[in-house]
Formats: structure tokens, C-alpha cells, sequence
């Protein structure tokens, strides 16, 4: 049996100091404790604890958890914090992202959720945005002066980066202001800073104020998007610039008295300074062209040619011809009644040199003298009321208009841009009875030089540097077209004038005109498009090896060629009764002559030219009966029918024996034609 396990018992340690100790530590715990409770009477805990640095925002961390549906909990340092939700939305992580700076976050996490696409998708945006235009459209007509900030509402859906919101609210800016636009211009406002203004004044100015402001971005967006690019990165639909285009053109037309309209103009102006001719070129070609045929007071016009005229001098020229013909569409061509040349006008109000003719004065008793008054000065408040231009202020606008139009036809002359020719002559032609008597001199030297290029052979005609060699296409010109309308403008420039006085003072010889007109006439009664007009269809010839028409449809006139021969022989032969008598010996000419090309013409101009030669034996009938008597005919010589001169033809060696054929011609009304011209012929 074992003996029992004893064991020791373990060794206490001493706790308590020492007496020695005890007495030195007592007397030290003594003096701390009274330090303590003299400072604990100073101590301020709620402030420390105030003054203590926070780890994040209260408000910050409350704000997150309302967008993310979360309450936020204090963390152990005393800050408010949320806890990360793996749902949370692209917008939160987006504001999560810009203040990466102050959290921890990891960039990992960052990048992923930047890469991330939003939830929202295209179609839903695209829609709720034609919601809010479409309430804030309904809002502005209603009643506009109610919803000033309308305006910036819409221009702030505009900004989005969706192609198709950026198109819908672009066409619906521009029917929202094409309505509520006024019908004045709205001038700076000129009140103090100290002025009182009524409540309803206060509230118009603050709404005028937000639809200029308005209108000026707009305009500035269109201006932007018409210059882009027309390739369009959206995949259907129209290019932006072509819907900018189209909202540009439509704000001319449509307001053209408002505010910013020159940049409107400016935006068209230079799509038409391009030689690509495209729908929106065509558009805004339109645009300008409705423009000039419906403004009354004439500023917009004289803006828009100011802006053309400059624009087609720059591009030295270089421009599509239908940009000119917009020249023949402005009012003044039929409503302005004085005279222009490309430095200075005369109006019909002026009187002899330039000075107005002094009026009777009549007789007004001093009632009747302040009643008159009293009625200028109501017709002056009204005319201002309504916007009114005077009489006098649109014949000066006009004038100046007429000034630069001359002015750029005269530069084109100069320079014989070759594919402006024709429109230039086109636009002389039309504007003859406008151009000034001081402009003849110029005018008709260009004309005879432009006949003169016209009668030079094809090998001289290649020689010339007429034509520029960075055109795209080459310049077909019509040289007969040219010469007739040359002729017409040169004889179009002495009707309704002092002609006979204008002749004499500036030494003007037609001569050049005439013979060319003699020596042409055979040649065009051959012309296969004798009766065609420059807009005319030509189907290409089989025979051509190019396998193209040979004439563009960009002319704006369209008057045939046999209509353009018929007024150069009416201003040769049956002159107005101001200028003097024609020569017998030209008559007689031009008439054996145009019986002989009646033979060859068609039946339409066939009928044409004898019903002139019948106003002709009508008016001058002693003169060329000589023509159809074979008794009275002249035996010195024989008849020159190619002669180089009209006087060297000797018409009357000769005797018209065309009309024996023309009484067998087809058609019942040629021959009608003939039998009232000789008619005529036995009454004399």
C-alpha cells in the first residue's frame, strides 16, 4: 500500500508594501488626489467630445442612405456610415466615383462600375422626353408670358447625348417659336435702375427677355448642327444638319422681322456657297427666293443680297448659277420705279440732276394748319405702333439693293465667269428698264465684247482662261442663247428712257448688235432647239459618244429661243416711238431675210415670225412694198443674203418670192398669217 501523496503548500506573496513604502506612497496619493479634484471643477467633457475629428458627413452618409434605401448606423469611432448594397444604382455609384477622393474604395470596384451600363434604356428616355417637351410646349401656348423658364426647359432636354432627343426637341423649338414669337422686333430695354414698372410691364420685359435669350441659343445650336458633317453617325433617319437646314428655312420665312435673323441668313448663305447642288442646297435656295417675293418692307432682302453679293466675291464667283437667278425673284424688279447703276441711283421723287421739284404751295387757314398737324403727328405715333415702313424708307432700302445687284452683274462681266454668263444676261434682261443712263457706256462695251467671244472659233475658244480648271464638271455654254439675250438687254436698255438723248450725249452704237442679229439668222433656223427653252428636257443623242444632255436645267428663264429672237427683231424693227426712224434699207433687208428663214422654221415659230412681219409691213408698209413688185426691183446687182453687213446685202436687187410656197404650208394658220400680211400689202 503506497503512502499518501502530501504536498507543500505554496509561497504567499506579499501585497502589501512595505512600511517603509507605505509611508512614502501615502503621501504622494495624498497630492494627487487633491490635483484632481481642483481641476475636474474646469473641465468642459461635452466640448472636447465636440471638437473631436468625424471620419465622415452626417449628412453626406444620411443623403446616400435615402437614395439607396438603407437607414445608416454609428460606427465604433462615433461616424454615420451605410453599409455597402451589391444592387446600388449606376447614379449613386457615378456620385460614389467623384468623391473617390475622400472614401476608401477600392479602384478595382471603381472601374467596374463606371463600365457599367445605365438601367434606363434608350427608348424609354427617348420617350420621356417627348412627354416633357410636349408639356412644356402645351405650356408656352397656353400662355407663354406665364412660363418664361419654359424656354431654357427645352433647351436643357436638347443637351442629351441621344441623337433622336437631340432632333425632336430641335423641330419642336422651332414650332414653339415660329407661334409665340411676336410680330415686332423687341428692342433692349432702355428704363433706369431706379424706374418703376407696373406689375404687368415687369412681367412682359421678363418674358421678352427669356425668349430672345432663348431664341439667341437656339439659333446658335442651329448654326452649330447645319455646320456639321452630313454624315451622321445615327443609323435612320435624317442628318442632323439637314433637320437644322430645314428649321433654318422655315424661322426665315415664317418670322423673318425678328431678332437674329442675319444669322439665320448666314446659315443659308453658306450652304449655298457650296458647287454641291443637294436637297438642303435646294432648300434654302427656295427659302431665300420666297423670301424676296414676299418681303414688303425690303430690309430682309437688302440683308440677304448684302450677304450673297459678299459671299459670291469671296468665292470668287465660284458658285452654282441658281444662286444668282435668286436675283430675279426680288419684289423691286416690278415695284421700283427709279433708276440704278452700281454706284448710285435716281428715284422717279428726284427732279431735274438729282433735285427734288419744289411743289405749289397752297393755301391753309391757321385752323386747318393745326388740324393737319395734329393728324401727322397721330399717322406718326400709329405708323410706329404697328411697325410701319414709310414709302420713302422702302424705295431707299430698294435702291440700295438694286445697287448691289448691278454690282456683282457688272464683276461677272468683268471677269467672264463662263458658267454665269447666261444668268447674268438673263438678269440684265429682266432689270434693262432699272439701269441707270450712266451705266450704259460700260454695260454696252461688256455686251459687244461677250458678242465678240461668241463669234470665235471653237479652236480660239480653247486658247481663252475662261474656265476654271478646279471645276468639277465642264461649262457647256449656249454662245446663241447668249448673243440674242446680249442683243435684247443692249435695246431693252433704251426702252422707256430718254433713249434718243442717252444716244446722242453717250455715243451709243447698236450697229454691232444688228449686224450680229443679220448674220445670225440662218444659222438659227436650223437650230434643233429653236424651241426649247433653257428648262427644257433634251433626251441625250444616240450618236454621242459623252451619252449626256449637253445643256443643265439650272436657267430661270424659260422663254424659248424663238421668243428671245422675236423680241431682238421687235427692238430692231418696230422701235418705240422715242427713237428714231428705222433705215429703209434695213427693213428691207431683215424682211427678204426672215421670209427666207421662215422656210425652214417650225410650224410655231413658223406663225411667230410672219405675224411680226406682218406688224412690220403694218407700220413700215411704203418702205418695203417695193419687196413684192417685181416692176419696182433694182437692177444694179444681185442680192447678198451672206453678206457681213446689213447695207451690203442689196435687198432690194430682189423680190420675196417665199410667200408663193408659204400659201401651200401645212398648217391652216401659217397660211392665215400670210393672207392677213398681204392683205395688208394691197391696202397700202
Amino acid at each position: 500500500m503506497a503512502e499518501p501523496l502530501t504536498l507543500r503548500p505554496s509561497k504567499r506573496r506579499r501585497v502589501s508594501p512595505s512600511r517603509e513604502a507605505a509611508d512614502g506612497s501615502n503621501g504622494n496619493d495624498t497630492k494627487i488626489q487633491k490635483q484632481f479634484f481642483k481641476t475636474a471643477a474646469n473641465w468642459n467633457l461635452e466640448q472636447s467630445y465636440e471638437e473631436r475629428s468625424r471620419k465622415g458627413k452626417k449628412k453626406d452618409a444620411r443623403k446616400a442612405a435615402a437614395e439607396g434605401g438603407r437607414l445608416p448606423a454609428r460606427t465604433a469611432g462615433g461616424a454615420w456610415a451605410v453599409k455597402e448594397d451589391d444592387a446600388a444604382s449606376v447614379a449613386s455609384d457615378s456620385e460614389w466615383l467623384e468623391g473617390e477622393d475622400k472614401d476608401d474604395a477600392e479602384p478595382e470596384e471603381a472601374e467596374e462600375a463606371a463600365i457599367e451600363e445605365p438601367q434606363i434604356p434608350e427608348k424609354e428616355q427617348i420617350r420621356r422626353a417627348q412627354e416633357e417637351l410636349a408639356k412644356v410646349a402645351t405650356q408656352l401656348n397656353e400662355d407663354p408670358e406665364e412660363y418664361p423658364g419654359a424656354f431654357k426647359a427645352m433647351s436643357r432636354i436638347g443637351d442629351s447625348q441621344i441623337m433622336a432627343i437631340k432632333k425632336i426637341c430641335m423641330v419642336t423649338q422651332m414650332t414653339v417659336y415660329k407661334d409665340v414669337i411676336p410680330g415686332y422686333r423687341i428692342r433692349p430695354s432702355t428704363e433706369e435702375a431706379g424706374e418703376k414698372l407696373s406689375k404687368e410691364v415687369r412681367r412682359l420685359r421678363t418674358y421678352e427677355q427669356a425668349l430672345v435669350t432663348g431664341y439667341q441659343g437656339y439659333i446658335k445650336k442651329l448654326a452649330h448642327f447645319a455646320a456639321s458633317p452630313s454624315a451622321d453617325t445615327s443609323k435612320r433617319g435624317q442628318p442632323i444638319s439637314s433637320i437644322a437646314i430645314t428649321c433654318a428655312c422655315t424661322l426665315v420665312n415664317s418670322v423673318p422681322h425678328f431678332n437674329f435673323r442675319g444669322e439665320l441668313l448666314r446659315i443659308l448663305v453658306k450652304k449655298l456657297s457650296t458647287r454641291k447642288v443637294d436637297s438642303d442646297f435646294v432648300k434654302c435656295r427656295e427659302a431665300l427666293e420666297t423670301l424676296f417675293r414676299e418681303d414688303e418692307e425690303g430690309n430682309a432682302s437688302m440683308e440677304a443680297v448684302s450677304l450673297l453679293s459678299k459671299m459670291m466675291k469671296a468665292k470668287e464667283y465660284r458658285v452654282d448659277e441658281s444662286v444668282l437667278n435668286t436675283f430675279l425673284h426680288l419684289r423691286l424688279l416690278g415695284e421700283f420705279a427709279g433708276k440704278a447703276s452700281q454706284d448710285r441711283t435716281e428715284r422717279p421723287s428726284d427732279g431735274f440732276n438729282g433735285k427734288k421739284l419744289r411743289q405749289k404751295k397752297q393755301f391753309r387757314t391757321k385752323r386747318e394748319r393745326k388740324l393737319m398737324k395734329e393728324q401727322k403727328e397721330a399717322e406718326k405715333v400709329m405708323a410706329h405702333a404697328d411697325a410701319a415702313v414709310s414709302h420713302e424708307e422702302r424705295e431707299k432700302m430698294q435702291s440700295e439693293t438694286l445697287k448691289m445687284v448691278f454690282a456683282t452683274y457688272f464683276r461677272v462681266l468683268k471677269e467672264r465667269v463662263p458658267h454665269l454668263m447666261g444668268a447674268v444676261l438673263e438678269g440684265l434682261a429682266q432689270y434693262a428698264h432699272l439701269i441707270n443712263q450712266d451705266f450704259f457706256g460700260d454695260l454696252l462695251e461688256a455686251l459687244k465684247q461677250l458678242i465678240r467671244y461668241s463669234e470665235m472659233p471653237e479652236e480660239d475658244d480653247e486658247d481663252q482662261p475662261m474656265a476654271d480648271e478646279d471645276d468639277e464638271e465642264d461649262v457647256v455654254r449656249d454662245t446663241n442663247r447668249e448673243s440674242l439675250l446680249c442683243t435684247v438687254t443692249a435695246f431693252a436698255l433704251l426702252e422707256g428712257q430718254d433713249a434718243h438723248n442717252a444716244r446722242t450725249d453717250l455715243h451709243l452704237d447698236l450697229s454691232h448688235f444688228i449686224t450680229h442679229l443679220y448674220r445670225g439668222l440662218l444659222p438659227l433656223s436650223v437650230n434643233p432647239d429653236l424651241e426649247l427653252g433653257a428648262k427644257s428636257l433634251h433626251l441625250s443623242d444616240p450618236s454621242d459618244d459623252s451619252g449626256g444632255s449637253t445643256r443643265r436645267d439650272s436657267k430661270i428663264n424659260v422663254q424659248t429661243t424663238t421668243v428671245l429672237l422675236m423680241r431682238c427683231l421687235s427692238g430692231v424693227l418696230l422701235p418705240p416711238w422715242n427713237i428714231r426712224s428705222v433705215p429703209p434699207l434695213r427693213l428691207a433687208a431683215f424682211t427678204k431675210q426672215l421670209m427666207s428663214v421662215a422656210l425652214q422654221l417650225p410650224e410655231k415659230s413658223c406663225q411667230a415670225m410672219l405675224g411680226l412681219l406682218g406688224e412690220v409691213v403694218h407700220t413700215h408698209g411704203r418702205k418695203v412694198n417695193a419687196l413684192w413688185n417685181t416692176e419696182e426691183r433694182k437692177m444694179d446687182g444681185t442680192f447678198k443674203p451672206l453678206a457681213e453687213t446689213v447695207e451690203g446685202s442689196n435687198p432690194f436687187a430682189t423680190t420675196i418670192w417665199e410667200g408663193e410656197l408659204l400659201k401651200k404650208h401645212y398648217c391652216p394658220k401659217v397660211r392665215e398669217e400670210l393672207k392677213a400680211m398681204e392683205k395688208e400689202l394691197k391696202n397700202l
